[in-house]
């Protein structure tokens, strides 16, 4: 915690860090791990996730992954009000401006490019972090965030809401990767079906669900890229490939601290500057923009 607040009087000018990634990559475990290092606060732009409710289908972070770090934008609004990029955009700006107004260092993590795009735009001196891991590897990682989804309750959260005659999978929070899959299913449950079709019906829903969130982790990935490549977006990728593969548990973590937490708090410490101004050498890196 020294080195949090050591930095926590440096962050007096408009500057934000954006984590972006695909889903499933790692953003908000990295957003918490920054922000424990130089006094931050998190502000949510994954936009299933600021609605209220359903957290485990929407994937919202736990209150032990927290970690005591303050999260904004998080699970606020009504879960059948429509909520645009400009909403985002105007409620987002005041908590950037808040958190900056303490000293403390704003930190976007999320998954909707939209929102950021909206954001970013013409307002704040910007570091970009791009946590990234190869599409085959990135596959795999996605069908083990499904699977521990189920296990945190994800079928039941879904059966615990489902009303057949007022689902609505096209707007709000309803528009979720998890609920629209699992309709047949709820469906069967709700009108108590045999066993032996409900066990064929959740696993068609269970496949479905995944291969329609790999579907999104590639699309993200691919707008992260056009961002770089043809936006001119000042990009620092950090590769968490090695960090999301099959080792044991404390080799994971192991790995996911030297090869993603280490460069990107020395990105961000570039970024931020001893003395409050980010160096010459900082500002010539991939990372810094002003957009």
């Amino acid at each position: 915690m020294a080195a949090a607040s050591s930095h926590a009087r440096l962050i007096h000018k408009k500057r934000v860090v954006f984590i972006l990634g695909a889903t499933a990559t790692g953003k908000s475990k990295l957003a918490v791990s920054l922000a424990v290092h130089f006094a931050g606060e998190v502000i949510n732009s994954d936009k299933m996730q600021v609605y209220r409710g359903l957290d485990v289908i929407t994937n919202k972070i736990t209150g032990e992954e927290c970690a005591g770090v303050r999260h904004h934008l998080l699970g606020f609004v009504h879960p059948d009000a429509e909520y645009s990029a400009g909403d985002f955009r105007n409620d987002a700006v005041r908590a950037v401006d808040d958190v900056l107004a303490r000293g403390r260092l704003p930190i976007i993590a999320g998954g909707s490019n939209s929102y950021v795009r909206e954001l970013v735009a013409g307002r704040y001196d910007c570091c970009f972090i791009w946590i990234d891991v190869d599409p085959p590897e990135l596959d795999g990682v996605v069908g083990e965030r499904v699977e521990k989804m189920v296990e945190r309750g994800m079928v039941e959260e879904a059966r615990g809401v489902f009303d057949a005659a007022m689902a609505d999978y096209s707007k709000g929070i309803w528009r979720a990767i998890g609920l629209p899959e699992l309709d047949r299913y709820l469906r069967w449950a709700a009108a108590a079906g045999g066993e032996e079709n409900g066990e064929k019906l959740l696993a068609e829903a269970m496949e479905e669900i995944r291969e329609n969130t790999r579907k999104l982790a590639r699309v993200q990935r691919e707008k992260i890229v056009r961002l770089m490549k043809e936006d001119g977006w000042p990009l620092f990728r950090v590769d968490a490939t090695p960090a999301v593969r099959r080792l044991g548990e404390a080799a994971r973590e192991r790995v996911w601290e030297e090869t993603v937490v280490k460069p990107s708090v020395r990105m961000v410490e570039c970024f931020v500057g001893e003395d409050g101004e980010a160096s010459v050498v900082c500002r010539q890196s991939p990372c810094i923009g002003i957009l």
